[in-house]
């Protein structure tokens, strides 16, 4: 098969985010030889750079998650990938040298590429109550990395009752007088180890079967207003900080409607990282992936980065056959 004739300002592979996902991809494809591209946001704070610790990645005991990942691109770019700074904001189909390839535009440049591999996480979820966004920055926080020392000898109050909420419960109370841990349920969802670190953690108070109606205070949080899911009972806990970890929101606005999605936003794919659209492959957690860790994302991020070198050695002729 003739080798089509591709113009030098074409990748073969453009990945669009920089977290274990990403990254992992990235390591993958530049091993490969192709021709890689990642672009990662700044004003996007991923979920990996907001933990504390991670003590959960196979043959690394502990470390900070900012640590990790920044270990992640720099063995990335030693295999050749280039990263470039900039919020996505969008991807279309176009040509180029006869072939068919996709357009990645961000703030200041656009990018073209023979396949494009998503990975652009999640963000967390706020809870959708009154005084939520009068106060934040002024008490409510979404990253307990970023806001606990501002919280010393503090009252803090954390909401939700998996992973990431109860591990970052434990961390504030590093910082904080006393913590709260307002969960809907009786019981928590995190794991067994972390359940029981929190239970031993004297300083840890839990209000179950709880929701939080409102956070108030004059200007900055005082209190937040909580009701009883089975009594109905409506009582106030003093704070002064409110943690929110109530879930995560995937990162594909941007998409709009270009690649299929749950109704949550979340990417469809199959089991080797594709999606709807031929050459747009997606890992990580922005995909309908049923658990999502650090570990999962990094195993996504090289099935997508294998997916999209059988594509992109399809197209120009290379295939291995």
């Amino acid at each position: 098969m003739e080798q089509p004739n591709i113009s030098d300002d074409v990748n073969d592979i453009v990945i669009i985010g920089g977290g274990p996902a990403g990254l992992t991809a990235g390591i993958y494809c530049s091993r490969s030889r192709m021709k890689t591209a990642l672009i990662e946001s700044m004003s996007v704070m991923g979920q990996i750079t907001m933990t504390e610790e991670i003590e959960n990645y196979p043959g690394i005991k502990t470390s900070g998650g900012f640590d990790l990942v920044m270990k992640m691109k720099e063995q990335a770019m030693g295999f050749g990938l280039t990263c470039e700074t900039g919020t996505v904001l969008g991807v279309k189909r176009t040509a180029k040298g006869g072939l068919k390839c996709w357009e990645i535009t961000h703030e200041t440049a656009s990018v073209k590429a023979l396949a494009c591999i998503i990975a652009t996480g999640a963000r967390p979820k706020g809870l959708g109550v009154k005084g939520e966004e009068e106060f934040r920055g002024k008490g409510v926080s979404y990253c307990a990395t970023c806001d606990a020392a501002f919280f010393r000898d503090k009252d803090i109050v954390v909401v939700g009752g998996g992973d990431t909420a109860v591990e970052e419960a434990i961390y504030l109370t590093k910082f904080g007088k006393k913590v709260t841990i307002i969960h809907r349920r009786d019981r928590l969802r995190a794991a067994k180890i972390i359940q029981e670190r929190a239970f031993n953690n004297n300083k840890i108070e839990f209000a179950w079967n709880s929701v939080i109606e409102e956070i108030s205070g004059k200007i900055k949080v005082e209190k937040v207003h909580v009701k009883d899911v089975i009594t109905g009972k409506r009582t106030d806990i003093k704070c002064e900080g409110v943690f929110v970890f109530a879930g995560w929101a995937p990162n594909t606005a941007f998409l709009g409607n270009l690649l299929e999605a749950d109704k949550g936003g979340n990417i469809k794919v199959t089991a080797d990282m594709k999606t709807s659209e031929p050459g747009i492959f997606a890992c990580g957690d922005c995909c309908d992936r049923p658990f999502k860790q650090v570990v999962t994302a990094c195993g996504d991020g090289a099935v997508a980065a294998h997916s999209a070198q059988l594509y992109v050695e399809e197209l120009k002729g290379e295939a291995y056959k």
